[in-house]
């Protein structure tokens, strides 16, 4: 069985909306999604760099971040055909551990929490494929890397490029359809 490894932030779960929410609303400011395209608000506002950075280290931070539209249907449809691995670069947010695992416990139960993978560096995992926002860690990976689309990333290109969890659902299906062909062929041979 062939391997998918998937990255957490920014690919499960939204944590660009709710780093834009936590400091609008402490903030006072009015940024929007868009404004974060190709950039990040650390980039957009480099005075307020440590107080930005400093929500990672509130323990409810990543436990409240909202699950990405269909992310949980198209994990469950895979994960009966491939074997899947939850690889997040906690490493460079350790206050994270705790609340990402009991995210990932709620919001995706059906997924055998062994193969949860709290890691840094994406390059000692070993998978087939990696669905992953940071092209630093696509570029890492020994396998088939896949850029899911997120705002820090969309001037990004040389990489397969997914837009949403509908097109990670068709270039798995179609992957499978080919290998299932492949299958039939050779036992007409």
């Amino acid at each position: 069985m062939k391997r998918i490894a998937i990255d957490m932030d920014e690919v499960m779960a939204d944590t660009v909306a709710t780093h834009l929410e936590w400091y609008n609303r402490d903030y006072h400011d009015n940024l929007h999604l868009t404004d974060l395209h190709g950039t990040t608000l650390i980039q957009l506002r480099p005075e307020r760099i440590r107080e930005i950075e400093s929500y990672y280290d509130k323990e409810n931070f990543f436990r409240e971040l909202k699950v990405i539209e269909h992310s949980q249907e198209v994990i469950r449809e895979l994960s009966q055909f491939y074997e899947i691995f939850i690889t997040t670069a906690a490493m460079e947010v350790p206050a994270s551990f705790k609340a990402k695992y009991e995210w990932l416990l709620e919001h995706f139960s059906f997924l055998d929490q062994m193969n949860f993978v709290f890691c840094g560096n994406k390059s000692v995992i070993h998978a087939d494929y990696l669905i992953d926002d940071n092209v630093k860690q696509l570029d890492r990976f020994r396998g088939q890397g896949i850029l899911y689309t997120a705002s820090h990333n969309i001037f990004e290109t040389g990489y397969v490029r997914v837009n949403n969890w509908h097109e990670v659902r068709e270039f798995f299906v179609d992957k499978e359809r080919l290998l299932d062909g492949m299958d039939i062929e050779r036992e007409v041979k």
